[in-house]
């Protein structure tokens, strides 16, 4: 017999376990009542870091296309993702309504990395500039283990330049001053003069680095929030090292070619397949998932793979 079963003296008949489902489908919506509203007991994530989320509101309603107050321009939000689904559940509604209640316009792509090799965070970004559509004027580069908390941060259209949102003297970890990852505003334009970001950063880290280069190479000129009193209190970081590590593995000629700056590859030459496209809902909040196949050329950067 099943092992649940077991744990029950004697032969069950179907009447006493249509019951017992009802009764274990009942504990277990309280169960996640009160361990998001912060009542329960602790969930198994947060004893290893993880902060315990507050139960999303209703996510509040996409404004009319006639309504004037949200004004002219559209973000296209671009979260590079692969597993990391706690944090996902968190961010997609948090920003809905962040984004909402300062009237911003916007659509949430969560891209996706489901091919097998290394996690390529700028080649997602690339993909999902191209996939965002004409209906988008400018994007956001945003990690999803970043919420903003302090409301005067300013994601609107950043006309005079590249807005770095997570500035150095903002973000929890990062404080040097070529930082520019985290949360970064462009409009496309700028984005395109920049030809994105390079494609040869397999793994954690430097692919920021690089397009600060990129950036000061286009002749544009950073800006960063100003007046912003909250200091390394400004952003919640969802990311524990502790049970989720980075892929901070250098292989062959990468520890020597992570400093150079590509002066060739970006937008013009990413190489992917889009294997599914889907729009879905979390907490009532809508978001474009975009499952994304990356390709490598082996020859060009061996390390994107570990083998």
């Amino acid at each position: 017999s099943p092992p649940l079963l077991r744990l029950f003296p004697g032969r069950l008949s179907a009447f006493p376990l249509f019951l017992l489902a009802l009764l274990l489908g009942f504990a277990s919506l309280l169960w996640l009542q009160l361990s998001c509203s912060g009542e329960g007991p602790a969930l198994g994530g947060q004893e290893r870091g993880v902060p315990r989320q507050p139960c999303p509101p209703p996510a509040p309603p996409q404004p009319p296309e006639e309504e004037p107050s949200w004004g002219p321009h559209r973000l296209a939000l671009l979260v590079p993702f692969r597993e990391r689904f706690e944090e996902l559940l968190a961010f997609v509604p948090y920003m809905h309504r962040f984004l909402s209640k300062k009237r911003i316009r916007h659509r949430i792509f969560i891209l996706n990395q489901v091919d097998h090799f290394r996690f390529n965070r700028a080649s997602l970004i690339n993909v999902g500039f191209l996939e965002s559509g004409n209906d988008t004027d400018y994007i956001a580069m945003h990690d999803v283990d970043l919420l903003p908390l302090n409301e005067h941060l300013d994601y609107s259209f950043p006309e005079a330049g590249p807005f770095h949102v997570a500035s150095p003297e903002l973000h929890p970890l990062y404080h040097y001053k070529t930082y520019v990852g985290g949360i970064l505003l462009l409009t496309k334009q700028h984005y395109e003069l920049c030809n994105g970001m390079s494609n040869r950063f397999w793994g954690w880290g430097r692919e920021d680095d690089e397009f600060y280069r990129r950036i000061k190479g286009a002749g544009l000129q950073l800006r960063r929030p100003s007046g912003i009193t909250t200091g390394y209190e400004t952003f919640q970081h969802l990311h524990d090292p502790a049970w989720r590590k980075r892929d901070q593995k250098r292989i062959a000629a990468q520890k020597q070619e992570q400093f150079k700056v590509d002066r060739e590859g970006g937008l013009n030459n990413v190489r992917y397949r889009i294997e599914s496209r889907t729009d879905l809902s979390v907490a009532g909040a809508p978001c474009t998932v975009l499952n994304i196949l990356l390709d490598c050329d082996t020859n060009e950067t061996p390390w994107c793979t570990f083998g």
